[in-house]
């Protein structure tokens, strides 16, 4: 693939967007590929990672094929990053975006997708769609207003204000803020981590989560029932609840100790 390049790392995949010469902008051949690589992670990985290669992470939509789309056309290209990254957030197995440089529009729509972000203090944020006299198109209205609110995604898209990190992690956009060069180790380890749980409770964290938020406190609380009750009598909840009783698994841990 031109644009995309995958790797794995044992039960993680790694996704690295590769368009560093304009600073990884999300073209159509790019969203194309894309969901090839995420097709493949999800053959084969039991988590995912998806990282920028180059000085940044990504900025955004490549404004130069933009411009030349009739309306309509741009209406099919916006629903095709809908599908691709909806590939992402409502698939099988958890993402983890590893972030740095500029996390800019589109770049912030596609990490917006994943389940968790991890930005190192070089990553910067900002939706400048207003300024270029157009409209978020890659599903920012949704995915990162519920991360923000809309309150902080109004004014950004209307004062075009970039916020560093450290606001980021304030704002929920990211969850972990580490040192420059670190995200992409961390990103890793997170998701190695989720790889390790069972493959039934992640894709029901990732995939009935976000629904139990757009239902009444009533009905979510329904279905968490049913969600848990089927989760805990798969083979492998046994498996692993035998083994917590049985004290063959640790128990959870202060912060910054180990597992015991």
């Amino acid at each position: 693939m031109k644009y995309i390049t995958i790797e794995s790392r044992g039960d993680v995949a790694l996704i690295g967007l590769n368009r560093p010469e304009k600073r990884n902008a999300i073209s159509d051949a790019f969203v194309e590929e894309l969901e090839v690589a995420i097709n493949a992670a999800e053959a084969s990985a039991k988590a995912g990672v998806i990282h920028g290669i180059g000085p940044h992470f990504c900025a955004g939509l490549d404004l130069a094929e933009h411009v030349k789309k009739t309306p309509f056309e741009g209406v099919h290209g916006s629903r095709r990053w809908h599908r691709v990254f909806d590939r992402m957030q409502r698939g099988r197995i958890p993402w983890v975006a590893a972030l740095h440089g500029a996390v800019v529009g589109g770049g912030l729509e596609l990490a917006s997708s994943a389940h968790i972000r991890v930005a190192d203090t070089t990553a910067f944020f900002a939706l400048p769609e207003g300024q270029r006299g157009i409209f978020v198109g890659g599903g920012a209205s949704v995915r990162s207003a519920r991360l923000m609110g809309v309150a902080r995604m109004t004014d950004m898209m209307l004062t075009g204000r970039s916020v560093d990190a450290a606001t980021a992690e304030r704002w929920n956009l990211v969850q972990y803020v580490v040192d420059e060069g670190k995200s992409l180790e961390t990103a890793i380890a997170l998701a190695g981590n989720a790889a390790s749980n069972a493959e039934i409770s992640n894709y029901a964290i990732i995939n009935a989560l976000p629904r139990i938020q757009d239902m009444s406190s009533d009905d979510g609380l329904f279905v968490e029932s049913f969600i848990a009750s089927f989760t805990a009598t798969s083979p492998e909840a046994e498996e692993r609840l035998n083994a917590f009783l049985t004290k063959k698994a640790g128990k959870v841990a202060r912060p910054g100790e180990e597992r015991g």
